[in-house]
């Protein structure tokens, strides 16, 4: 379970989350850990890939505070991800640590799910930005195309 008030990155997953991030050097395109971790969370919830940790990352990024998250206005992602697992309301408790705890290690389990697809994704990429810029224009346009055909699909009634 998840360590309460904190959000981990499994072990064998913290080198793509450092590389993703402008971090220690680097220029991901992302600026912190809690925007790789949360854009992963949402991609693993998108594609429904929601995967154990196993080994947890001790080192950098270490668990990141769930109050990080507060500050920067994602904890509202946090709290969707688990209400629309576990369609109950009562995961979104602040008095009970086990609803804390469930929300936690369900979006940590999308974050490592999410991970897994973009170390498919970004395999063998140079620029990470312009392979995520792929990613995105291509699920923007092939949710054009299916809003497109479900109108066309009206005149053959």
């Amino acid at each position: 379970m998840a360590e309460t008030g904190r959000i981990r990155v499994a072990k064998d997953k913290a080198e793509l989350v450092q590389s993703l991030t402008s971090w220690n050097g680097a220029t991901g395109p992302f600026q912190t850990f809690a925007d790789v971790v949360v854009f992963a969370a949402t991609l693993g919830k998108k594609h429904n890939r929601r995967v154990p940790l196993g080994e947890i990352s001790k080192r950098e990024p270490s668990p990141i505070k769930v109050e990080t998250f507060a500050s920067m206005g994602y904890d509202w992602v946090i709290k969707l991800i688990g209400i629309t697992e576990t369609k109950d309301i009562k995961v979104l408790s602040v008095t009970q640590e086990e609803s804390q705890t469930q929300r936690n290690n369900i979006f940590e389990e999308y974050t490592n799910g999410g991970l897994e697809i973009l170390q498919v994704e970004l395999r063998g990429a140079v620029d990470y930005s312009e392979r995520l810029l792929l990613m995105l224009s291509s699920e923007r346009f092939k949710e054009e195309k299916q809003e497109e055909e479900f109108d066309l699909s009206k005149f053959l009634s």
